[in-house]
Order: structure tokens, then sequence, then C-alpha cells
């Protein structure tokens, strides 16, 4: 699909006008039966039903989700994979970028050298322990990730000296040049990002050990909640679902993304992130417990235009809700869990991407075999919205605190070896605004 030339921020004179509120309604409900009604006009006012749009859209994901399944089904690879030398090499075919456009995510085998992210699990190791973290440990600082069962499994940790290292390091660079290369940043003449420089977004570790059992976590979404639907940046973002060009609607494209604001809760995300990702510390089977998506990114659209179907009650958004993960469940999205497709096997040192709409979840595990531990690190391009995280980041940085997209749980403050301002290379400082 493409994007129609449009002028940032208008829409054609005949639709009307839709209510936005830029911070959480006080009355959620009402807001929601609100933005359903005012979203139904608008799509009418097109010429043309929810039920048409909807239509469109569904046909869509049907055929994406029976190529999904006819691959599985057939035992190929659904997940693209790329090997790093490529990327450096800038010789990554015509074909393997198809690909990664279609399935919206990505294994960068040998991202760094497996030595190198087993050095880094190692130091891990060794500053949590040097620091007394599992003495300390006060248990899960918020219910989302309290749910997977093993404890701890998420340490909120983020900055020891391996996670900053690989956040800095040229080879991270390269792979999120090529990853934000992959959107549209550029549209009427307003650069939405910077593809060549991305934001240092500190996030979390996982260290699951060998025999553990984790509970998994349920496919779910992490762009936003009722803000996707509700304020004025992300109406404009996904405006060809709302105003009857649902076939214009482009997944890549950055238009109004980097500026919107989240509603505050304990699972927002400040930054506008073009693919999450997580570098491997560990070898991993694609059965123990590991990441799994829904690889169609258009996927999104569904997602936006199923709360208005007469089917899902008035006061309802298919579940989402604010200070929560947006899900995505059978009730209410049976048609794209179908295509669930959990990563192939992973050696230390590859790196996984996903599209930042992408449904995701992690598979439960019991009695895992063998150590499943990542590095969350994310690409988050320079705009606008991540401009303004950096200050606080950098504000986290210096005094070894939780950054605010976190729980306030500031293990680090008084961790003499975490990692200092000293230590930031060109890449590092550009990463935290500090050029």
């Amino acid at each position: 699909m493409t994007l129609a030339p449009e002028a940032p921020g208008t829409s054609p004179s005949s639709l009307p006008p839709l209510p936005h509120w830029e911070s959480t309604p006080d009355d959620l409900k009402g807001a929601i039966r609100e933005i359903k009604n005012a979203l139904r006009a608008r799509i009418a006012a097109s010429g043309r039903s929810v039920e048409e749009v909807f239509a469109v859209v569904e046909q869509q994901l049907e055929a994406k989700v029976a190529e999904v399944e006819a691959a599985k089904a057939a035992g190929d690879s659904v997940w693209p994979v790329i090997d790093y030398a490529d990327i450096e090499d800038g010789t990554v075919s015509a074909d393997q970028l198809a690909t990664l456009r279609a399935r919206g995510c990505l294994v960068v085998r040998g991202h760094f050298p497996r030595e190198q992210a087993l050095a880094w699990d190692q130091d891990i190791v060794d500053y949590v322990e040097s620091n007394h973290f599992f003495e300390d440990y006060r248990g899960p600082g918020d219910d989302f990730f309290g749910s997977v069962g093993s404890k701890p499994e998420i340490y909120p940790i983020y900055w020891s000296s391996a996670q900053m290292q690989a956040r800095q390091s040229d080879r991270m660079a390269a792979v999120q040049r090529f990853l934000n290369a992959q959107w549209k940043s550029t549209s009427d003449g307003v650069q939405w990002f910077d593809p060549d420089r991305d934001s240092l977004y500190p996030d979390r570790i996982r260290r699951r050990p060998p025999g553990a059992d984790s509970g998994g976590l349920g496919t779910h979404n992490d762009p936003g909640t009722l803000d996707l639907w509700m304020t004025a940046a992300y109406q404009k973002a996904f405006r060809h679902l709302f105003d009857g060009s649902v076939e214009q609607y482009d997944p890549w494209d950055a238009a109004h993304r980097t500026a919107g604001p989240q509603y505050p809760g304990t699972t927002m995300c400040s930054a506008f992130r073009t693919f999450q990702g997580w570098t491997a510390l560990s070898d991993m089977d694609h059965d123990q417990g590991v990441l799994h998506t829904v690889p169609i990114p258009e996927a999104m659209a569904y997602l936006m235009l199923r709360p208005l179907l007469p089917d899902v009650p008035e006061d309802d958004m298919c579940g989402v809700t604010v200070n929560r993960v947006f899900p995505a469940t059978q009730k209410w999205h049976s048609l794209l869990l179908r295509a669930v497709t959990t990563i192939p096997d992973v050696t230390a040192g590859d790196s996984v991407w996903w599209h930042c709409d992408m449904i995701h979840g992690v598979a439960p595990v019991q009695d895992q075999k063998g150590w499943g531990n990542v590095m969350y690190i994310p690409a988050a391009p320079w705009c606008p919205r991540n401009e303004e995280y950096a200050a606080s980041v950098r504000e986290a940085f210096l005094t070894g605190s939780s950054p605010s997209d976190f729980p306030e749980e500031h293990y680090e403050r008084d961790w003499d070896n975490r990692f200092r301002p000293e230590d930031l290379n060109a890449t590092g400082r550009r990463g935290l605004g500090l050029v």
C-alpha cells in the first residue's frame, strides 16, 4: 500500500472533525462512546460504511494470514533472517528487503560476535552480584512483567557497561539505520525523524535460567492504548483508516507518529520506536519460551477498526484501556492470532526486531533448556518526541536512576561500577542529546 500526497495535518473539508483528548479523559467510557460515534460518522461522510471499510481490511488480512499459515505448513521460515555482514556491506538483496517489509520483523545473524555477547552476559552477572542485587531485590516493579512467574526474570537494570557498550556501538547504529530506512521518514516537506541518528532508549535485561518455569506474556501491542484513537496526532497518523481511504493506509509511514503524546501508565513508552528489539546474550531454541509475533504490520488497521463494529459494546474498545497493554485476544482478533509465529533458533550475538505496531508475546515454558538472556535495545530514531524524552534519560543516566518510563526502583544509584559519562563515545553522546 502507498501513501497518497497529503499536506500534514489537513483532511478533506467535507469530513466532520474528530473530538480529541490530549490527556487521559476523566470519563473513559463516555469518551469511548463519543469517539466511536465520531469515527463512524467520519467514515460514513466519506461515502462508505464502517462495515465496508473493515471488509477491505479483513480481506487483505485473510490473504496475509493464509500466506503465513502456508509458509509454516511447508516448513519454511516465516521470519526473515539477514546476516549482519550484508547490512554492514550494503549487500542485502531486494528480495530480502521485500520480505522484511512484508513480515515486519527480522533476525540479524551475527549482529555481535558470539564471544562478545557471552562476555556481556557474564559482565551483567558480575555487575549485579557485586552490588548485592539479589539480596536487595524487592520483587517486580510492575504488574505486566510481574506475571511471568520466575523471580527475577526481568532485571530493572539500565546502566551496566554491557548495556551501554551495546547501545552505543557502531554495529548497533548500523542495524538501527538499516531498520529506520525501511520507514517513510519524510513526506510533504516534513522530516518526521532522522533515520541516521538514534536516541539512546534505555530498557531492562531478561535473564531466565535453565530449568525455569515461566508463564510467558500474552499477545499484545505496545504503541499506545486509548490515545491511539483519542489524540489529535494519532488521529492524523491513522487518518486513512478513519476517512474512507483505507487502501492508502501504510504501516511504514511515520507521518504524525513522532510528536503525539501517550496517556501515562506503567506500560507506556515515551519514545517513538520504528522497531522494538533485543540482543541475545545466550543461545535460545525457538520452542523455549521465546518471542512470537503476528508477522503482518498491516494488522494494525484491523486492531484500530475492529472496535467500531456493532458487536462490540459501545463503551469498550475490544479491551483496550489506559495503564494496561493493548491486548490481542481470541474474542476480538482470532483471525490475526492464526498467524502467530515464533522466532527461529538464535545464537548469542544475534538480534531480533519487530515493527513497533506488531502484535507480539512471549511463549510460556516449563523446565527451560539453557539460558534465555537478552538485552532490550530498540530502534528509536531522533525526532521531537524522542528528543524530549532524552532529557529525562540524561538525568537518569547521570544519577543511576530508573528511566521515567519504568517503575521507580533506582537500584543503581549507589552502584559505583555503573557506566560513566566519560565512557560515552560520539554515538552515545548524540543518543543522549549531548551534542
